[in-house]
């Protein structure tokens, strides 16, 4: 499984950027793709995820500003980010989780740099 991840950049506060990560190979259908961000000197954290059942779940931190949505036939996954604050400065990495062997793959980061 290989992902592709686009659509990190440089942004001001409250600004809006969309990230996108398509996934190739032999995927299991049954999987959850998000999106993980680790800041300088910081652990990875989950950013966002999406079941392919359609289930979300979010970071508190990114609850209400972004939005996580997948195109299943396109095997991708897109991140919204909206009024983006300085904090949410990391690299964005793009995950799939095959739910039936636990098996993680991941994307190259993606810089997200959100100026004040």
């Amino acid at each position: 499984v290989q992902l592709q991840a686009s659509g990190g950049g440089l942004v001001q506060a409250g600004g809006s950027l969309r990230l996108s990560c398509a996934a190739s190979g032999s995927i299991f259908s049954l999987n959850s793709m998000g999106w993980y961000r680790q800041a300088p000197g910081k652990q990875r954290e989950l950013v966002a995820a999406n079941g392919s059942d359609g289930s979300t779940n979010y970071a508190d931190s990114v609850k209400g500003r972004f939005t996580i949505s997948r195109d299943n036939a396109k095997n991708t996954v897109y991140l919204q980010m909206n009024s983006l604050k300085p904090e949410d400065t990391a690299v964005y990495y793009c995950n799939l989780k095959e739910l039936w062997s636990g098996k993680d793959y991941w994307g190259k980061g993606t810089q997200v740099t959100v100026s004040s």
